[in-house]
């Protein structure tokens, strides 16, 4: 056995934990509404494109295959938190608890947003590191900035797409939805290009303290293949 071909550096473990971090994160902020100028958007804008970024730069750096494994372990450790938090919203509280409503308001994920939350999520997420990775093949590892924007779009539009439909169709009037999914996508966009000076930066030196610079050439990309590093 090969085991560098089974085993992960310290520094994509990292990487990987603030991945998750961002994602649980994103999840207890999304309860609260927001305002940037005139539009209204949720709290998880603040920090949910940072795992776009992330994966970006793993797909980058490491290629798809520790992708896949970033974003796998990224969706079980989010169904673990909004699991552990649907149990403990449903079991009473204590005599003395006041805050059931401030409790379920954070924790009381309705199914419908979960499920809506979780494919989008896996979906958007495996578009993004997959254009990421076709795109560097095509370019020769050139035009880093190009990719990186492009698979942007590309991640959060279908993101955006499947997550409005699925979890606020009829809550939202119809003609609302497309104005909604188009302000997230351009927002999380401008999001990645003014981070970007920044994330270039960080892949150049991951590059150089890694070692690393993978291509996906001859690459599988099913999704199933988790454990394939």
């Amino acid at each position: 056995m090969n085991n560098n071909k089974q085993t992960v550096s310290v520094l994509f473990m990292l990487f990987s934990i603030l991945f998750c971090v961002c994602l649980i994160a994103a999840n207890v902020l999304e309860t609260k509404q927001i305002s940037v100028g005139s539009i209204s958007l949720t709290g998880g804008f603040i920090v949910f494109p940072v795992s776009y970024i992330i994966n970006d730069c793993v797909c980058e750096v490491w290629g798809f295959r520790k992708a896949r494994l970033l974003i796998w372990t990224g969706f079980a450790m989010n169904f673990f938190f909004v699991a552990m938090g649907a149990i403990c919203d449903l079991i009473p509280g204590a005599d003395y608890w006041n805050n059931d409503a401030g409790f379920h308001a954070i924790f009381g994920l309705a199914p419908r947003i979960a499920l809506a939350s979780f494919v989008a999520f896996v979906i958007g997420s495996f578009v993004n590191a997959y254009v990421m990775s076709r795109m560097k093949i095509r370019d020769g590892g050139k035009r880093f900035s190009a990719r990186a924007i492009l698979s942007t779009v590309a991640g959060e539009t279908c993101d955006s797409v499947i997550f409005f439909p699925l979890a606020l169709a009829g809550v939202v009037p119809a003609s609302e939805l497309p104005w909604l999914m188009l302000w997230q996508v351009v927002l999380k966009t401008i999001y990645e290009v003014l981070a970007l000076p920044i994330t270039v930066r960080i892949v150049r030196a991951m590059k150089q303290h890694e070692g690393e610079d993978v291509y996906d050439t001859d690459e599988s990309y099913n999704v199933w293949k988790v454990f394939s590093l």
